[in-house]
């Protein structure tokens, strides 16, 4: 292949990558990685069990076979990969959700409308469906169930990354601010049996069970539902915010940031969990989420002297970052 026909292979793969996402997509529905996990089948198999056309899903497993998401060997059964475990149901660090919400119809809408986002600096989505993200999902509770579903599944690697990287051992109350299904609190109580948590989110995620009874820690938690954007409870030596900033402008981060100033206990921190968005031209994570943001909600991924500008505008002062183990970063915040 010469240096031309690279240069397509780039831009095709670009331009054309709605179909590997409805071809994921296809395969989360079907359950195929499910099927996969006994042991390697023919598409004829698996459409058998699946009741699906069996040349149909052939050809998807196909394409995503030459994306590293199963392997075909040469009696044409495919094999789950690494890459393909992450579609299976239950398993670590689950990402049925993550396909899920990035193919559903409203998200693909507002894509479409990206080169109007680019002209007007408007978000797509809001453009597309008169509300915000948050908002649509308040008025549409199935998908709002997919989109904790997501959060909770590609979180999983962070939970645990951020517990063990950071020491929680002089904390006694931490709150998870949008906290979601309780994963990163469960990790934290798991490793750290003097502290106590607190759950904080919308009324009807704080309603859930969750991971924190799964785990059988409801009696280390308090669940409290409230909104973010007003208030924190009061009085704990640790605020988390994981995953949170990156969904909002800059004046809604500070006013978030002002909350947790103000509640935090004396002594006390605030924990910014996110990527760090890396400069020049390497390919990383961070941009191409950066431009799901840019779509989506108004948010943004972050370099780290953009976060240094919001804490400084909240009161706060970056202490330290600290790496993990994950693609985010702690940044710890103390009073200014």
């Amino acid at each position: 292949m010469d240096s031309t026909d690279a240069h397509v292979g780039i831009i095709m793969d670009l331009a054309w990558g709605c179909f590997y996402a409805g071809a994921l997509n296809a395969v989360v529905q079907l359950g195929i990685a499910d099927r996969l996990a006994t042991g390697p089948k023919t598409a004829e198999a698996l459409a058998s069990e699946a009741n699906a056309h069996p040349l149909s899903l052939y050809r998807v497993l196909r394409v995503l076979a030459s994306k590293g998401v199963f392997t075909e060997d040469d009696e044409r059964r495919f094999h789950l990969t690494p890459a393909a475990q992450l579609l299976c149901t239950g398993g670590p660090f689950s990402m049925q959700g993550m396909v899920q919400l990035g193919t559903l119809p409203p998200t693909m809408e507002a894509v479409a409308h990206l080169p109007h986002t680019v002209k007007t600096g408007q978000c797509a989505f809001e453009y597309r469906h008169g509300v915000g993200f948050f908002e649509y999902l308040s008025q549409h509770p199935a998908l709002g169930e997919v989109f904790d579903k997501a959060m909770a599944g590609v979180s999983d690697a962070d939970n645990r990354a951020v517990a063990q990287a950071y020491d929680f051992g002089a904390a006694s109350r931490v709150v998870d601010v949008g906290g979601g299904l309780g994963g990163l609190l469960v990790e934290v109580l798991r490793i750290y049996p003097s502290v106590h948590g607190v759950l904080y989110d919308r009324p009807e995620v704080v309603g859930q069970p969750g991971r924190i009874a799964a785990a059988g820690l409801d009696a280390r938690v308090d669940r409290i539902a409230g909104d973010l954007f007003t208030s924190v409870p009061e009085g704990a030596d640790i605020y988390l915010l994981k995953r949170i900033l990156h969904d909002w402008a800059d004046d809604t981060c500070v006013t978030i940031l002002k909350h947790c100033r103000r509640a935090m206990a004396a002594g006390g921190r605030v924990l910014v969990i996110d990527a760090l968005m890396p400069p020049g031209n390497t390919d990383h994570p961070s941009k191409a989420l950066d431009l799901c943001m840019l779509t989506v909600v108004p948010g943004r991924e972050r370099t780290e002297a953009e976060f240094e500008a919001l804490f400084q505008a909240a009161g706060l002062k970056i202490a330290r970052v600290i790496p993990t183990a994950n693609s985010v970063v702690i940044l710890e915040g103390i009073a200014a």
